[in-house]
């Protein structure tokens, strides 16, 4: 199964060499599950030909909001709508849940009560608990047609969604590990995020997170309804 990855933005420069870039952290998030990749670098202005170039589809984080006015965003809306319309299995991850959220009918707005930065404990509609590291201010403040909440907490109150059938969305970053959020928090957050969040994050960085665990939801996902979508262009 081919994954396509939409790549909306760049991890700092300071970490690429040890880290690698927000593609390179979701192969490895997913790893294990027998994916092949491409990547296509929209926030760069390069696009895959349509929805039929892969089995499913996967927007990353980005530095940008999904309300900028960037050459880049409408297309990228166009193609996600087109990806839904083929029942193609789509994920979006922080930025890529926002943008899928606006691109559906859904609204994104910078968050008035501030950032979540680093380890964030999530309520999940199917029982349960799972810590995410995050990073962002920007939130879905109102939900698209045919979405619905699978995970949320006091600050987030749209944290994850499924939207349809075929698509999953989340407000935090399952591949982001300890050693990205610090990265961050050296090299992006100073001026950006309080100094007393930034403290309180660094103090956390050791806190245990279940990426692996949300990795496998997605791999599951895309596996499940790629082969639905199959199905159906077959009937």
């Amino acid at each position: 199964m081919k994954i396509g990855i939409l790549q909306t933005g760049h991890a700092p420069d300071q970490i690429r060499d040890s880290i690698g870039d927000y593609e390179d952290m979701f192969q490895h998030l997913l790893a294990a599950h027998g994916f092949d990749f491409e990547t296509w670098n929209v926030v760069d202005g390069a696009f895959p030909p349509g929805p039929e170039a892969c089995d499913g589809w996967l927007i990353t984080g980005s530095k940008h909001g999904a309300y900028e006015d960037h050459p880049w965003i409408p297309p990228l809306e166009v193609l996600i709508r087109a990806i839904r319309d083929t029942a193609r299995p789509l994920v979006g991850v922080c930025f890529g849940h926002q943008i899928i959220a606006q691109a559906l009918g859904g609204r994104v707005e910078k968050f008035a009560g501030g950032w979540a930065i680093g380890p964030q404990a999530y309520d999940l509609a199917d029982g349960g608990q799972i810590t995410l590291n995050a990073w962002h201010q920007d939130q879905v403040t109102a939900l698209p047609p045919g979405a619905k909440v699978m995970a949320h907490n006091d600050f987030c109150a749209n944290a994850a969604l499924t939207i349809g059938d075929s698509i999953l969305t989340v407000q935090a970053h399952p591949e982001f590990g300890r050693d990205v959020i610090d990265g961050l928090l050296t090299h992006r957050a100073h001026g950006v995020v309080p100094d007393a969040q930034i403290a309180t994050a660094t103090a956390a960085l050791d806190t245990p997170t279940q990426g692996m665990d949300f990795g496998v939801r997605m791999a599951a996902f895309f596996r499940q309804h790629a082969t639905a979508s199959m199905t159906e262009g077959a009937s």
